[in-house]
């Protein structure tokens, strides 16, 4: 929270800032670039395969997060624009049922979600500005890690997540405060899969595919440059 207070003030201070000419005109013009800083929630709507081959009957959940996020818009004209967003959420994969279930917290692991859209923003000269967008996500996953509850029951454990491909929709609308500073709402969805492998002592190296593909909703503040 902290980081989001201190990004809007940074922003803010950036359109006190921009000259008054400049702050005139109300809405979106071509060749605008839309600096926006938001606080997300990250909300899996996970769904896993058994944990192949000692636990196929047994499945994972992943918690949901909270993290800021930046992203920037690019205007190509005065209505379509293309956007690129910047944050990464730590989660948790827990089991649900079974031996799994009792060891709870099985690994955890960044996620790195590069997202671009295309957007139409309707209203594109008026003070509130709806739009829409679609587009493309790739997600890296990083510094995973097995729990202490997993290796104190299998041993020392090697965790890997594999990257994702896929498709993202958004949906949202930016209301102007002053003539270069707006709020913002967002959600979008992603496509997202991943294989987790497991390499145990104990049992050999064991796989879970996981679908998460989740919402995020977003937010936060923005700035017309």
């Amino acid at each position: 929270m902290k980081t989001i207070l201190l990004g809007t003030a940074a922003l803010i201070a950036a359109a006190m800032a921009t000259p008054a000419a400049a702050q005139d005109r109300t809405g979106l013009a071509s060749g605008d670039v839309l600096l926006r800083l938001r606080g997300i929630v990250v909300a899996p709507n996970e769904s896993s395969g058994g944990i192949n081959p000692t636990f196929p009957t047994e499945h994972v959940k992943v918690n949901n997060a909270v993290m800021p996020e930046i992203d920037v818009t690019y205007m190509a004209t005065d209505a379509i624009g293309f956007e690129l967003i910047a944050s990464t959420t730590k989660h948790n994969a827990s089991g649900t049922s079974g031996t799994t279930g009792s060891i709870g917290k099985l690994a955890s692991t960044w996620v790195l979600p590069p997202t671009l859209t295309a957007q139409y923003h309707f209203n594109a000269h008026g003070h509130m500005r709806p739009y829409l967008g679609a587009g493309i996500n790739y997600t890296v996953f990083w510094n995973e890690k097995a729990s202490k509850g997993l290796e104190a029951a299998v041993g020392p454990t090697k965790v890997h997540m594999s990257d994702s491909f896929g498709w993202a929709a958004q949906a949202g609308v930016d209301v102007d405060i002053s003539p270069k500073v707006f709020v913002n709402l967002d959600v979008k969805y992603i496509d997202l899969r991943t294989t987790a492998r497991l390499d145990t002592t104990a049992l050999g190296t064991e796989r879970v595919r996981v679908h998460l593909d989740p919402l995020v909703f977003g937010v936060g503040v923005g700035l017309r440059l």
